[in-house]
């Protein structure tokens, strides 16, 4: 029998957290999108307002995925969904420099939220605009502790290599 883990997904407007537990969830997700109506629609239609939820089974462990809010302006969504967390993933924008200060934001957050492993993925590696992993690692203010993971969130393969990455570092832990 394997273990059940909580992992949430989190990361800045935009970075990708819905197409990443919808890639991979084995469930239709339960999703909070709303339609957006402020200046940031011109960057996309909708935004969760509440949380994405998903799972997924890799070997013989149970994953429920929680995506976060991107906007800060549901951050009390982010205590709540932090509750009692196995793990964290802080989802970045490979080709927004914003996107990586601001993950660099969350990760000191989330890290206060628990003493829990976590790893960052850095989105849209597809895209001729992804900045190198190098430039990322510098952005996040990367040291030897930091999982740094490639990931493009629309293909299930790579979300699933992020998500072993996951088990891999909490079965480490439990050792």
């Amino acid at each position: 029998m394997g273990n059940v883990y909580k992992i949430v997904i989190t990361g800045p407007f935009n970075a990708g957290k819905t197409e990443f537990v919808r890639t991979i969830s084995e469930i239709p997700i339960v999703s909070t999108e709303k339609h957006i109506t402020d200046n940031l629609r011109a960057v996309k239609e909708e935004t969760t307002v509440a949380m994405d939820y998903g799972h997924v089974r890799i070997g013989d462990d149970l994953l429920h995925l929680y995506g976060t809010p991107g906007q800060s302006r549901f951050d009390f969504m982010w205590d709540i969904l932090s509750k009692e967390m196995d793990f964290f993933v802080v989802l970045v924008d490979s080709c927004d420099r914003e996107s990586l200060m601001q993950g660099r934001q969350l990760l000191r957050l989330f890290r206060r939220k628990g003493n829990v492993p976590y790893l960052v993925a850095a989105n849209k590696r597809d895209l001729d605009c992804a900045l190198p992993m190098e430039t990322i690692a510098k952005a996040l203010g990367a040291d030897e502790q930091l999982t740094l993971v490639p990931c493009t969130a629309t293909d299930a393969a790579s979300v699933q290599h992020v998500l072993e990455e996951a088990r891999q570092i909490l079965r480490q832990r439990e050792e």
